[in-house]
């Protein structure tokens, strides 16, 4: 930053404009950027002069050239300034007295800092800006240059939003490293990498910093913020190494935006990338990727729109993703040197360039070896002779992935830390088995100590001996502490709760170790994972504790552990992605587990048939039924030929299986089975335990997708009233039986009590599962079907579009939940919509229900029985009218001649069967519709009901008005008595339209 800038507005009148040179250090810019931004806006001329003090030029010859420029020069006084070169306060002292004293004038000062500073810059008259806020330093300021400080007209603060005011932080800021007060140069890069972000189009604002481990990519990405932080609103750090890590840190930041979002990371992260396209509520954001060396793991994920995206890696190819590249080599030579001495005063200027050259410049390497060698009697030559002595076999083997100085470095400085704090090493070790970065080092003092090894139990029972040794990795920079959540203090960081062990630490320590403590350690890494479980997946309130214990689950290898509770951890977790709709992510961990533990524990080990629930839970959940029905079968049969039919076990995997059979649409296997598993948990546990209630809810599931909606209603009632008892109102099982049971009541035309009950359970669901948790979005759609049938159209296009856009981004365009919600809308949007809107979804539908379930599924027939209306309503009668007959075959086929589904598919038959000139056969079908309709759903169903006015309708099309007026009349009639005069169907009845009937694909 440096050059002259013109004013933002014209000159008012007044006294004479000046121009004033203000020289600052690297690390204060945002002080000068806004100390030149209040003097641009009142006409002044400000010319930015970073001040650079090579060590090579006298600091006398530099401060003389400073007095060259124009007009007054503001120096911002801080340690930073003093210390560039480095030099020592000696010689700050000296120049001062031979340039400054002589003519004070020239020079003005604002303090930014409250450190100890050479004695002589009294002699700058540093007014303070420390402790106050913006107009109170600006007043300052404008008194420190003799300049008039009266309030600026509102036209010329009106004209452009400049740097905000460095002491006060952007509207929202988290995870952001501490800011490395030892950071030295790289000048260029900060300033290519921030006017190329300034410089780029909207939406292309994406710069790399890369290049290999241990250049200090982060601690430049982190610098960076602290630079130029005051020309964002909102500055958000995300640790990008895995793809599910960057979705739930990139996630956090909806609450921080104000977003009306739920818990579900899915969720939350679809709505913090919109926010940021758009802009609102903040245009100036600043994101930061770290870490992120595979870019086809979350390419598609990194936001586009005004903001800016910084990202660090050790892979150039994100030049192939729409970002900018700017390699950050190891250190300069003289950036070597003046780091070395600022971080070793004691070593001399050539003695800092021998250790340069002996470690390559590599700043990771110089920041550990610097740190321990200035306290250490060991003589740079000493020290670089033990470099070129080779690597003790016994603290780390050679590995090719690292460069050899680093590897000789780590062997002398594990050999430091092991003579003076031993324990600091084996926390080191500890570490290295959770994942790299952010280490909960709070787990290991939270687990209990019994039964550990002795040198760990010594280390977490002594709390001075557990400080000492983070302390020593602190101080030789192998380890820093951090306080990572947003708005955490430093009260948290110094009680050792969050370390940040870097990627290049964490890799070589993990790989060379003694096998011996490799055995001890990751033992009690698995342990302190298992003693954190919360233990209760289904209790939303302790997710959080879920995500953050699953990424350490790999680097623990928990999957080779025959510990119970660490065995017990994995399945809890399973279950937690289950229920919160990470799918994917849960299908991935239980296929390692799967093929883990088979070969570790036997293939028929009771362990392995508990997994297998809930791998299949989680491939059922996105529609893989006939993988799971084979898996589930085969557990079944193993199970109840050795432990018998009773068994818990068993029935358990019985449950999995008729779940399975619903999939599959075998509706009657489903029903017998489920009828079977009901009586054999009851007689087994009682009624009133949480197993029994699960298969109590899985029978009605069973008979409602049978068309049996009053046993379903009886079921459900039962159900959620009990589940209200044993568990808890806002419990999620206790949520979905209100789901069901509002469904139930929507089956059976009682339209106003599921409104009520299904509005009241989607308030609940918001609040305990969030918004976009797969379930809540199943209790929205549920009330949207509701407020249509009610009438109230306007909340139900609403409510439909938007639970459907984030099903669709939540959990993806062909999961099962998306295509049912996709359904339905295409329905609603026939009738009030888009026309073609809701032909492209429908037709999408019918293409993945094809492409998912098997041949001759009622779901396809039921979905083409709706597209038949599309086709209908442009025009397209004979295309539609062979559609409907074949849905019709189909269905019946599927779900026999008198299931509900087959009845609504033949009053659409009927409908078009008179629109292509056969009336006879309309009129024909139409009666054994209400007969059969009748019969199953009884007379005042509302599904008999559009039968009977259909048939009214067929009768007039014949000409026999008698007996149509009669069938008309006594079904408008029962429609007033059943759903109200005023209701739309009746409405619509009385006004002779034909009634048509939806498929509504149901929860299996």
């Amino acid at each position: 930053m440096s050059g002259a800038r013109t004013p933002v507005g014209p000159a008012e009148r007044g006294p004479a404009k000046q121009t004033v040179t203000i020289s600052f250090a690297g690390f204060n810019r945002a002080w000068a950027a806004w100390i030149g931004d209040r003097l641009e806006r009142r006409g002044h001329r400000v010319v930015y002069q970073r001040w650079d003090s090579p060590a090579e030029v006298p600091l006398v010859d530099l401060l003389r050239d400073l007095t060259l420029a124009k007009g007054r020069i503001l120096i911002v006084v801080s340690e930073w300034y003093f210390q560039l070169g480095p030099r020592t306060h000696e010689e700050w002292n000296a120049a001062l007295r031979e340039v400054v004293a002589p003519d004070p004038s020239r020079f003005a000062a604002v303090s930014v800092t409250n450190s100890t500073l050479p004695t002589a810059t009294t002699v700058l008259g540093a007014t303070d800006l420390n402790n106050m806020g913006s107009d109170e330093a600006e007043r300052r300021v404008l008194e420190r240059l003799d300049l008039p400080s009266d309030p600026l007209p509102e036209s010329v603060e009106g004209v452009r939003r400049g740097p905000r005011f460095p002491a006060a932080m952007p509207e929202v800021w988290g995870g952001v490293p501490r800011r490395n007060t030892r950071f030295t140069g790289r000048e260029p890069l900060l300033n290519d990498a921030y006017h190329l972000l300034q410089g780029a189009e909207a939406g292309a604002g994406v710069v790399t910093l890369h290049g290999m481990s241990g250049v200090g990519k982060t601690q430049l990405a982190a610098e960076y913020v602290y630079r130029f932080g005051s020309e964002y609103d909102v500055v958000w750090w995300v640790n990008a190494e895995k793809r599910v890590t960057y979705r739930r840190r990139l996630a956090e930041l909806a609450p921080q935006l104000g977003l009306s979002t739920g818990a579900e990371y899915g969720e939350r992260l679809r709505a913090v990338r919109d926010s940021l396209r758009r802009g609102d509520p903040y245009a100036r954001w600043l994101l930061i990727l770290d870490g992120a060396d595979e870019p086809d793991q979350i390419y598609d994920l990194v936001p586009t729109g005004p903001g800016h995206v910084l990202i660090t890696s050790r892979n150039p190819e994100w030049s192939e993703h729409n970002s900018k590249l700017l390699e950050v080599p190891v250190y300069a030579r003289d950036e070597s040197v003046a780091f070395i001495r600022r971080r070793a005063p004691r070593l001399t200027e050539p003695e800092a360039d021998q250790l340069a050259e002996a470690l390559e410049d590599l700043p990771l390497l110089l920041d550990q070896t610097a740190g321990w060698l200035n306290d250490s009697d060991l003589s740079v030559q000493e020290y670089i002779a033990l470099l070129d002595g080779g690597i003790d076999q016994d603290v780390v083997k050679i590995s090719a992935d690292f460069p050899v100085a680093f590897q000789t470095a780590w062997s002398i400085l594990l050999n430091k830390l092991r003579d003076t704090v031993p324990e600091s090493v084996d926390l080191l070790r500890l570490c290295t088995f959770f994942a790299p970065g952010f280490i909960p080092v709070r787990l290991l003092k939270e687990m209990p100590h019994d039964q550990l090894p002795e040198q760990i139990a010594g280390l977490l029972n002594d709390p001075l001996l557990w400080n000492r040794a983070i302390n020593q990795l602190r101080q030789y920079s192998v380890v820093r502490l951090e306080s990572h959540e947003a708005g955490a203090g430093d009260e948290a960081a110094s009680s050792g709760e969050s370390l940040y062990l870097h990627r290049m630490v964490h890799q070589i320590v993990h790989k060379d170790m003694p096998d011996e403590d490799r055995r001890e350690f990751i033992d009690v890494v698995r342990r302190a994972l298992a003693a954190a479980d919360p233990r209760r997946p289904t209790d939303t309130r302790l997710w959080p504790g879920y995500a953050e214990i699953v990424p350490h689950l790999k680097y623990a290898d928990v999957l080779q552990s025959k510990d119970p509770a660490v065995q017990t951890l994995v399945f809890n977790c399973l279950r937690y992605m289950y229920i919160s709709g990470e799918y994917q992510s849960g299908i991935r961990l239980g296929e390692r587990a799967m093929e883990a533990w088979r070969p570790l524990l036997g293939e028929k080990h009771p362990r392995v048939y508990e997994l297998t629930h809930h791998y299949a839970n989680l491939l059922r959940a996105v529609g893989d039924y006939q993988h799971t029905e084979a898996i589930e079968r085969a557990a079944v049969e193993h199970l109840r030929e050795e432990r018998g039919p009773q068994d818990l076990e068993h029935l358990r995997a019985a449950t999995g299986l008729a779940a399975d059979l619903r999939g599959l649409a075998r509706y009657d296997e489903a029903l017998e089975l489920s009828q079977w598993i009901f009586t054999a948990y009851r007689d087994l546990l009682g009624d009133a335990d949480s197993r029994t209630l699960g298969a109590q809810n899985n029978l009605a599931v069973s008979l409602r997708l049978l068309g049996r909606f009053e046993e379903a209603l009886d079921i459900d009632r039962r159900t959620m009233e009990s589940r209200r008892q044993l568990l808890r109102g806002r419990h999620p099982w206790t949520l979905s039986s209100q789901i069901h049971y509002a469904t139930d009541l929507r089956y059976l035309g009682r339209y106003t009590e599921a409104e009520s009950i299904q509005t009241a359970s989607v308030r609940e669901h918001r609040i305990v599962m969030g918004a976009d948790n797969p379930q809540t979005l199943d209790a929205e759609h549920s009330l949207a079907l509701c407020q249509y049938r009610s009438g109230d159209r306007r909340a139900a296009g609403v409510l439909f579009a938007s639970v459907l856009e984030r099903c669709e981004r939540v959990l993806g365009e062909t999961h099962p939940q998306t295509l049912r919600f996709a359904a339905n809308t295409s329905c609603f949007v026939r009738e009030h919509g888009d026309i073609d809107q809701a032909r492209e979804i429908g037709e999408s539908v019918v293409a993945r229900y094809e492409m998912m379930l098997q041949e001759g599924h009622p779901y396809i027939a039921g979905v083409q029985a709706n597209h038949a209306l599309v086709l209908r309503n442009v025009g397209e009668r004979d295309h539609a009218h062979v559609v409907i007959e074949e849905a019709l075959a189909d269905m019946t086929a599927a779900a026999g001649e008198s299931h509900p589904w087959t009845l609504g598919c033949a009053i659409n038959a009927a409908a078009l069967r008179n629109l292509v000139g056969d009336p006879e056969s309309a009129a024909v079908l139409t009666q054994e519709t209400v007969t059969r309709a009748t019969e199953v759903l009884g007379r005042t169903h509302p599904l008999t009901l559009s039968a009977r006015i259909a048939l009214a309708a067929d009768l007039r099309g014949l000409r026999d008005r008698q007996q149509a007026e009669k069938v008309e009349q006594a079904a408008l009639d029962d429609l007033a008595a059943t759903l109200g005069p005023q209701h739309v169907h009746t409405v619509s009845a009385r006004s002779r339209n034909r009634p048509f009937w939806d498929f509504e694909p149901q929860e299996t």
